[in-house]
């Protein structure tokens, strides 16, 4: 559920269809500070979760903060129950749980009502077991959903420094994660939301923004729609992709890729998906041989488990070019040290997968490219869109559609 990068700069090319934003409420996000060796493990952790993901079988708007997390992943403040308790939870739109344990104990209440069911879901490199129960969960004042499936995590793995999950991705992803009613899917906040008068569109806007710290909050959830203030210029939508396993997540086609305008990292039409658990960009092998092929000198580190690129060809990086989305691609060399890397030495933000494409998911485009770009989640119309974030110069990305 975490990995790490960030981006330098980049271009947005568009032509897309806009919409406006009526009113809205937002929740801050929370950057966390876990140990520096935390850090270190995250492009393994990346890959770990793309193989994860492959492996899958089957009111009016509301505006919250969001805090980034050692620049790894965000987070914001949720309560449950009555009087709530709050926990410091990872927006994770790759999964659809929301679970809480892992870090401040479930703190049952009035409102909490044991279903006598068990839970378990297995992320990239961690999971969590317990029980389930329906509570209150409080996401901004006066925002509350009554009846929520909520997770106490009785065992768990890899969640240093947070409190558990809220899962924002599709209800399809719940299957599975209950003992007894194996098939039974389990409503998400989202769903509940909608189904309880909350908002009237199953629409999740994001914002994120380049950390400048350890612990951040500067990014943005909107539920119910989008926040016009937080991008510039129009959306892009993207039909949800049918090619699967990347069409059980928030899944989308990209039809051509290139680095600078010789060199096709991507040739034809493939499926990826947009993942806030994941904070890389990740490529098939085959495609990141391609790019890291085009790079003079570049290497890779398989020790870090990121690309090495020499000074002299940091100042001649081109841009990488997807006819829907792209990044940019330097991590800023100050946060080496967080990555157990050399201070003194370049590495760039997109990495491997760790399996060739043509698997039905051979692209992930993770937290980085979202600090870059406002992203919208709508369950309504299956699309995904994205936008240029509103305060981002551009510089090294070129994002067109076709």
């Amino acid at each position: 559920m975490h990995s790490f990068l960030t981006l330098s700069r980049a271009i947005l090319f568009v032509t897309v269809t806009s919409v406006s934003a009526s009113s809205f409420f937002s929740v801050p996000l929370t950057k966390f500070a876990p140990p520096n060796s935390y850090l270190a493990g995250l492009p393994d952790a990346d890959r770990a979760r793309a193989a994860v993901l492959k492996s899958f079988t089957c009111g009016g708007p509301k505006t919250v903060l969001a805090s980034n997390l050692a620049y790894s992943y965000y987070t914001i403040s949720v309560g449950v129950g009555s009087p709530p308790t709050y926990y410091n939870l990872i927006v994770d739109t790759g999964s659809s749980n929301t679970f809480v344990g892992t870090g401040t104990p479930y703190v049952k209440t009035s409102t909490s009502i044991f279903t006598h069911e068990k839970v378990n879901v297995t992320y990239h490199t961690g999971y969590f077991r317990g029980l389930e129960y329906l509570d209150r969960v409080t996401l901004a004042p006066g925002f509350v959903i009554t009846n929520q499936s909520i997770g106490d995590a009785l065992s768990y793995a890899d969640f240093e420094g947070v409190d558990g999950v809220i899962g924002v991705g599709p209800v399809g992803l719940t299957e599975g994660s209950l003992s007894t009613n194996v098939n039974e899917l389990v409503p998400t906040v989202m769903d509940n939301a909608l189904s309880q008068g909350l908002i009237t569109k199953e629409i999740l806007g994001i914002s994120f923004a380049p950390a400048t710290s350890y612990n951040d909050t500067n990014g943005a959830l909107t539920y119910g729609g989008i926040d016009s203030s937080l991008y510039t210029g129009e959306i892009t939508y993207i039909p949800v992709t049918t090619t699967f396993p990347a069409s059980a997540f928030w899944g989308i086609n990209v039809t051509h890729a290139t680095y600078g305008s010789a060199t096709t990292v991507i040739p034809k039409s493939t499926a990826g998906i947009v993942d806030t658990g994941t904070t890389q960009i990740v490529l098939a092998d085959d495609f990141f041989e391609s790019y890291m092929n085009a790079i003079p000198g570049a290497k890779l580190n398989k020790t870090a488990g990121l690309m090495y690129i020499p000074e002299t060809s940091v100042s001649k990086i081109q841009p990488l070019n997807f006819t829907i989305g792209g990044t940019a691609q330097l991590i800023p060399i100050g946060q080496n040290a967080a990555w157990g890397l050399p201070t003194n030495e370049q590495y760039g933000v997109v990495t491997h997968m760790g399996a060739n494409s043509g698997e039905g998911l051979d692209f992930i485009i993770g937290q980085k490219f979202m600090e870059r770009y406002y992203a919208v989640f709508d369950t309504d119309n299956n699309r995904v869109g994205l936008a240029l974030y509103v305060s981002f110069f551009p510089l090294y990305l070129i994002f067109s559609s076709g």
